[in-house]
């Protein structure tokens, strides 16, 4: 049996810096990876989507370059097999990167395999068994992929992401964070996308404005939506896709090319054989964690997706620096101080902190909101970017408990609201400050002077 300090599963988000850290502090570490280093984000997750994006937008510049007196000749035309080597050139810089990080460090030693427990502090990886007094699972979470898919031909977010020619109609299962980007950045490439959700509203858990602001951003792009839909099932193979669905007592069909799953994400913990441990989940199989992401185990943690606290890459992150300092910094970080904030990373995105305005009257929050649409804002009207708004709710302490800024620059606006947040300082802070112009944040202390009573249910 080979020892060490510690053992990390998984070199994803938090798992890789980590490792690092171990290392700084002495530790002896051996990096578990069944696949390639760098987890979701760097491989199937934010670094190759956002690339995509960013094609897609040249696509979207081209299209509408006469509206800003800018004339091309012809149709612009999206080469996927170009499009995808970049990606692969980006995604294959960060791989190199992490590696040699690990090549570099004597005291991480990389173990490729899959991880499987055979006790509380012993994991066998093919005929090797290894053990240490700290173990780390950053295992991740894969695509869900429900029975009634799989008679068909399908695609996941990983998968999608290795096409080398444009679908020609792009059908997607689910309204949500993945399904609504790839079908934009699909239909601005040149695919017909079709949409299908179960929910009446897609992206459900937004205020319903919100939702639907999002719906019309995408159909102007020429998205198709079916919501509101029940008993969704999928059959036939690549180029003959056929989907059939219920909708007010009557079943419909839609066909298409190719079928996106962007259903939900599954923990990947059912791979790990915990059922030889003592370590504990939960009913949706995520392992379960104290405010330190350590399990009922002591010396155990989780991290990243698989502990069910988070889905973002940032989290995961985070969730490094809790155990960090839990070990090395007397305890400094947790995971109850951290405010709940993500994107959609739509064109304009949308960028969310704390709660929506639907949450906070729940809660019987006594509510007041700052609103301002994009198209009274000078600088997104003089870029042609005045889609969507933006949202700052406050409580009757005078603190900002919630934002959604949709629109340019959204998804970095919402990090200054956010620091404001976490600080505990009063609105007025923000009201009050004298911001840069041009720019579109500079109305946000325009949205906060105007405060609208909500109320409370």
């Amino acid at each position: 049996m080979k020892k060490f300090d510690a053992l990390i599963i998984g070199s994803g988000q938090a798992g890789t810096p980590l490792a690092f850290r171990l290392a700084a502090e002495g530790m002896t570490v051996a990096m578990i990876e069944k696949g390639t280093v760098g987890g979701t984000c760097v491989n199937t997750g934010c670094t190759p989507t956002k690339a995509y994006v960013a094609s897609a937008r040249r696509m979207w510049d081209a299209r509408h370059s006469e509206e800003f007196g800018v004339f091309l000749q012809g149709e612009p035309l999206a080469d996927l097999k170009k499009i995808k080597a970049r990606k692969d050139k980006i995604v294959a810089g960060s791989v190199h990167g992490i590696s040699k990080g690990f090549e570099d460090e004597p005291k991480i030693t990389l173990v490729k395999g899959e991880a499987a427990f055979v006790s509380d502090y012993v994991i066998r990886v093919k005929e090797e068994e290894y053990t240490a007094p700290k173990i780390f699972i950053n295992a991740g979470a894969r695509a869900l992929v429900p029975e009634e898919y799989q008679e068909a031909d399908f695609l996941t977010n990983e998968s999608i992401l290795e096409l080398t020619e444009l679908p020609e109609h792009l059908l997607i299962i689910g309204g949500s964070y993945i399904g609504l980007e790839f079908g934009q950045l699909f239909r601005r490439f040149g695919s017909k996308v079709t949409i299908i959700e179960r929910s009446d509203q897609i992206i459900n858990r937004e205020d319903a404005d919100t939702s639907s602001a999002i719906r019309e951003i995408l159909e102007d792009d020429g998205v198709q939506f079916l919501t509101g839909v029940q008993n969704i099932a999928a059959t036939g193979k690549t180029g003959k896709i056929k989907v059939t669905y219920e909708k007010d007592q009557k079943e419909h069909v839609v066909s298409g090319t190719h079928l996106l799953l962007a259903i939900g994400r599954l923990p990947n913990t059912d791979r790990l054989n915990l059922e030889a441990t003592n370590i504990e989940k939960d009913k949706r199989n995520y392992i379960t964690v104290n405010d330190y992401c350590e399990t009922n185990v002591k010396g155990v943690f989780a991290l990243g997706d698989c502990n069910g606290k988070g889905a973002f890459t940032h989290t995961s992150y985070n969730d490094f620096e809790i155990a960090a300092s839990f070990l090395f910094d007397q305890k400094k970080r947790k995971i109850s101080d951290r405010i709940l904030t993500y994107g959609l990373f739509i064109d304009p995105p949308l960028g969310r902190v704390g709660m929506t305005k639907k949450e906070a009257l729940e809660k019987g929050l006594k509510v007041r909101e700052g609103y301002l649409e994009m198209s009274k804002i000078g600088r997104a009207v003089e870029k042609g970017e005045t889609k969507g708004f933006m949202r700052i709710l406050v409580n009757g302490n005078d603190k900002i408990i919630g934002a959604s800024i949709l629109g340019v620059g959204g998804d970095e606006i919402v990090s200054g609201i956010l620091n404001l947040m976490i600080s505990e300082i009063s609105y007025t802070a923000l009201r009050d400050t004298v911001v840069l112009h041009p720019t579109v944040s500079e109305l946000i202390p325009t949205a906060l002077g105007k405060l609208k009573e909500v109320g409370s249910k």
